[in-house]
């Protein structure tokens, strides 16, 4: 949670989730910025129910989703409050704000409207449960995408599963498994956006959106702004992708990995995190990750990929989100290690992947929760 060190008046604290109209849109701006926008529970809330209240108001034909400040749209979810949930045995507070997360992701998958969600700078984790399931996603030369949760010893969420599980070839599994940070270019290959649109015109494509003398759609509006951008890293890279996160188990996939040669040529284009890593780097990553997390994610992607809706990927993670809540230490102390210490020298349990046991996922796999997701 952002600190202050005075506490301002009430008049002058804005809230953290801005709803208004405009023209035709509604528009929901997430104004945490000194947080980055990570989501906490009045967030998710305040949302939903703008969400809710448009659903039937002739007067809003669009809704517009973007971030406060210039560094993102949403970081994510406050991984520090829940770690301190998580340690303080406040289990009930953790389980709540993820049946409000997911319940608000569904609604943005199914909304009847269109939503307009601008992923412009910084947007991963439960950033891309607000912009992924958008039906119209737009991305600029800032824009940063991932789903990094791995890297604190967990596993993707909020329908990211789903978004994953769909990406061309095996990019999904590679995304998840490294945790690989997506340029624009790379967001458009890999079906995480539909526009490439400058950042010095987003506020020119929210006015034609919000102002529009025509019936024209919002698809063909924003087409008016969409440029091509660079190639994407990720496209040139997906030979050895696809040969090595094929296999079967994430022991297998290492294995793939230290076998293949080098690209003989860097990724074409640039992006704000550099080129792809190669195979021989792919695999260090791997094996210094928790070993519980990259094997319950790759199943999880697999699982998604076979669903039907982004509804059932969410009821799929939300078993394996809060078995690693519940019983499982790697989650405590890969925050530990990332964001409260930032000593990031993480003790995995197991600590290597050659100590894990047989089916390693099934536990999380199969866990009940002790609430349902949807009720």
């Amino acid at each position: 949670m952002s600190t202050v060190e005075h506490a301002p008046s009430a008049a002058s604290v804005e809230p953290e989730v801005l709803v208004r109209t405009e023209g035709a849109l509604g528009r929901i701006t997430l104004n945490r910025p000194r947080a980055l926008n990570a989501l906490n529970v009045g967030m998710i809330r305040a949302v939903h129910a703008a969400l809710d209240a448009w659903r039937d108001d002739s007067d809003v034909e669009i809704v517009f989703i973007d971030g406060a400040g210039e560094r993102g749209l949403c970081a994510g979810g406050d991984v520090r409050e829940l770690h301190a949930q998580i340690v303080a045995g406040r289990s009930a507070e953790t389980v709540e704000f993820f049946r409000e997360e997911y319940a608000m992701n569904a609604a943005i998958a199914e909304y009847p409207k269109p939503i307009v969600a601008i992923a412009d700078g910084i947007t991963m984790g439960g950033g891309i449960g607000v912009a992924g399931h958008a039906a119209i996603r737009v991305v600029t030369e800032r824009s940063q995408l991932a789903m990094p949760e791995v890297r604190i010893g967990f596993t993707p969420d909020v329908g990211g599963t789903w978004l994953l599980g769909r990406a061309p070839g095996r990019l999904g599994e590679f995304l998840a498994l490294t945790a690989g940070t997506m340029s624009g270019s790379d967001a458009l290959y890999a079906g995480f956006a539909d526009f490439w649109v400058p950042s010095e015109r987003i506020d020119a494509l929210r006015d034609a959106l919000a102002h529009r003398a025509d019936p024209t759609g919002p698809s063909e509006i924003v087409m008016l702004f969409d440029e091509t951008p660079d190639p994407s890293p990720l496209s040139a890279q997906r030979a050895w992708i696809d040969e090595a996160f094929a296999a079967d188990t994430v022991p297998e996939i290492v294995a793939r990995l230290r076998a293949l040669p080098e690209p003989a040529e860097e990724a074409p284009g640039t992006s704000a995190t550099g080129t792809v890593p190669g195979p021989a780097a792919t695999a260090d990553l791997l094996e210094s990750l928790a070993p519980t997390a990259l094997v319950v994610t790759l199943d999880a992607v697999r699982e998604a990929r076979a669903m039907d809706s982004v509804r059932d990927a969410l009821a799929g993670e939300y078993r394996r989100v809060l078995w690693f809540v519940h019983h499982h230490p790697d989650l405590v102390e890969g925050i530990r290690a990332q964001l409260v210490d930032k000593d990031r020298n993480p003790h995995w349990d197991p600590q290597t992947l050659a100590d894990l046991a047989e089916d390693a996922a099934a536990p999380a796999r199969d866990y009940v929760p002790p609430v349902p997701l949807w009720s």
